[in-house]
């Protein structure tokens, strides 16, 4: 495989806005993104150079990682969150223990297959161990099969909990979670 897998810069914030906008317009975006791609194309270039910032390399709090091609071309990246003991998370969960949240998985279809995800994700697992997390967990929508069987075969279990959606009446979305050894 001749693909960089690396935190982003600060700097590269045009370059995550990018990707992100192109994942936004996958066809199963609706079921693997909270946000839509109107919402996202509309936000000012300093909410994108923030949120770089935040999860660029160095950063305590979050970690993007991308996976670049030889061309240098992002084709693939995640996002690591870290949330704390003691906080309530996005969706007013309790958060129990110190743990890393995934969120923004998404590699281009037509680098799907080649093994991409699984290194992102060894990446931004190994990012969360070395910041102490308890367990790194991550949410997928009820009907994305798809996501679901690779976070099984990536070690990630169901742990129960329910997240009801409440921009898209009567759907869910699930918690998956792997604990540290």
């Amino acid at each position: 495989m001749n693909y960089k897998i690396r935190s982003i810069r600060a700097d590269e914030w045009a370059a995550a806005k990018e990707l992100r906008l192109i994942a936004l317009r996958d066809p199963v975006a609706h079921l693997a993104f909270l946000e839509t791609y109107e919402t996202a194309a509309a936000r000012p270039d300093s909410f994108w150079q923030e949120r770089a910032v935040g999860a660029a390399e160095g950063a305590g709090g979050a970690q993007q990682i991308i996976a670049e091609g030889p061309d240098g071309e992002w084709v693939g990246t995640l996002t690591v969150l870290l949330e704390e003991a003691g906080t309530t998370d996005w969706a007013g969960f309790d958060v129990e223990q110190r743990q890393g949240h995934i969120v923004a998985v998404f590699v281009q279809p037509e680098f799907r297959g080649i093994g991409l995800t699984e290194v992102l994700f060894d990446a931004g697992l190994e990012w969360a161990w070395a910041q102490d997390a308890e367990r790194v967990r991550l949410i997928v929508h009820e009907e994305n099969g798809r996501a679901q069987r690779f976070y099984r075969k990536a070690g990630f279990e169901p742990t129960g909990v329910i997240v009801p959606l409440p921009q898209a009446q009567g759907e869910n979305e699930l918690e998956f979670a792997l604990e540290r050894e």
